[in-house]
């Protein structure tokens, strides 16, 4: 039986990327479940080349080395996971963020090399950042659970549980679970080459949308997606 996840764990006060060290970790044959987290990043990283920011001590910053079968279920597992771990409230935007009344808590990026059995799952969650500690331009869009500093390791912890849950899941409840918190399914959406009404996802994660020629599937690294009017 693998390991738990989060063990071993390699904490650092500071760093460039969680994800950046969990993949060097990674190629030296870490284990499944070897986590990275730190307190502070000067160069973490989202979806295409996007910059991922937070404040010292009061964001979750964490990257995993997973050995699984399926990789591409990851960005999945994990969405479900994390707004499980987040609440109720908590639904996810296709393919990569976790909102909470419309703004982004949480942020998530999967790196690796398929070919050689790994994969690294990277999680920003804002836990205790203040709303002023957002630059000006992100006041609009982000969000926190508006929890202490103190909060930060229990929350961990509820996520490695919740994640090591949904990663030892089938495809179909994964599925099932991510469409319960479909933030995108019913609006307009539209993307470099398009656009339409987001329908929900089909059974490999893809998005599907509903436009003027018909329903089209859309992979998650191929477009930008975002809701008209936003």
């Amino acid at each position: 039986m693998a390991p738990a996840l989060g063990h071993p764990r390699l904490h650092l006060r500071r760093t460039d990327s969680t994800n950046e060290r969990a993949r060097r970790l990674a190629e030296a044959g870490a284990p499944h479940g070897a986590l990275v987290t730190a307190g502070e990043q000067t160069a973490g990283r989202g979806r295409q080349g996007r910059t991922w920011t937070a404040p010292p001590g009061r964001a979750l910053l964490l990257s995993l080395v997973l050995r699984v079968e399926d990789p591409a279920l990851i960005p999945l597992q994990a969405g479900v996971a994390v707004a499980e771990t987040v609440g109720d409230a908590a639904r996810i935007k296709w393919p990569n963020d976790v909102l909470v009344e419309g703004r982004k808590v949480a942020g998530i990026l999967v790196e690796g090399r398929p070919r050689e059995g790994w994969a690294v799952l990277g999680i920003g969650l804002n836990v205790a950042v203040r709303p002023e500690d957002f630059p000006p331009a992100l006041r609009e869009a982000a969000g926190t659970l508006d929890r202490a500093p103190e909060d930060l390791d229990p929350t961990l912890h509820h996520l490695l549980d919740t994640l090591e849950r949904w990663v030892d899941a089938d495809q179909e409840a994964v599925i099932a679970a991510w469409r319960e918190r479909d933030a995108l399914e019913g609006q307009p959406v539209a993307w470099s080459e398009g656009s339409g009404k987001a329908v929900g996802i089909d059974d490999a994660g893809r998005l599907l949308v509903g436009t003027s020629s018909g329903t089209i599937a859309l992979e998650a690294g191929e477009v930008h997606l975002r809701r008209l009017g936003a």
